[in-house]
């Protein structure tokens, strides 16, 4: 029997006040909820590595780590065990609900269509969470960020837009519900443009694809609830980027 105690994957963690999130600031107490789900523990690691992870049961198994903090979209830290630290500082959660520990690399597609009033932005409704959100995903082990916007894209909306070249938004941490203070995700965000709508049809982890309307944050977010769905929080600041920049 395990002697860790684990909570749901979903749970929030312990509240970290933000006097106390940067990892400089020294916390004794700090006790960090566990939310590592059954299949990346380590007795079922030891049994079967799933497909989408890796087996490392605790970081202190990772020996390429010089590798991945060169590659990293956004910069971290080793503390003096070895671990890799949030950038953002502590989340009140530790353990693994991602495919690798440290820095997990996403691509998330953009699309826009139309212009002005009659502008729209493809979303999907994510079938893990039930939320509305850029359809969009992990970068596989040896894919570029670009060529992983086009698979992500291609397979949750059935678009193909590998003959055009995006305009990247950024690389930044995205507020990812499985982050935790050892794993989390790390996001190149890009914008398509199309002159109009097309067909998408859901498929691969989505639920739904389609249309909504894009003059605003406001809008769209009205949008969605009127169609059921609550907006992906991880998602706002990436879609704020997006009109930030069709607005300049």
């Amino acid at each position: 029997m395990e002697a860790t105690s684990y909570a749901p994957v979903d749970h929030p963690g312990v509240t970290v006040p933000e006097d106390r999130r940067h990892w400089s600031v020294i916390w004794p107490e700090y006790a960090p909820v566990e939310i590592t789900p059954p299949e990346l523990r380590p007795l079922e690691l030891a049994a079967h590595v799933p497909a989408w992870a890796e087996g490392h049961p605790t970081p202190d198994h990772v020996r390429d780590w010089a590798q991945r903090q060169a590659a990293a979209l956004v910069p971290f830290t080793l503390d003096e065990r070895g671990w890799p630290l949030h950038p953002h500082g502590r989340t009140g959660r530790t353990g693994r609900n991602l495919g690798k520990w440290g820095e997990n690399q996403a691509a998330d597609p953009i699309v826009i269509a139309g212009t002005g009033a009659h502008r729209s932005v493809l979303l999907i409704t994510r079938d893990d969470i039930g939320v509305a959100a850029i359809p969009g995903g992990m970068v596989d082990p040896g894919e570029t960020a670009p060529a992983a916007l086009v698979r992500e894209l291609r397979e949750e909306t059935g678009i193909d837009l590998s003959d055009q070249r995006p305009v990247i938004l950024g690389r930044q941490i995205v507020a990812d519900w499985r982050n935790t203070d050892h794993a989390w995700v790390a996001s190149t965000s890009a914008l398509y443009r199309l002159p109009e709508q097309v067909t998408a049809t859901a498929g691969d982890d989505a639920a739904d694809a389609g249309w909504f309307p894009f003059g605003s944050l406001a809008q769209l977010e009205t949008a969605v609830t009127a169609a059921g769905r609550t907006l992906y929080a991880a998602h706002r600041p990436l879609l704020l980027r997006a009109l930030e920049h069709l607005n300049h």
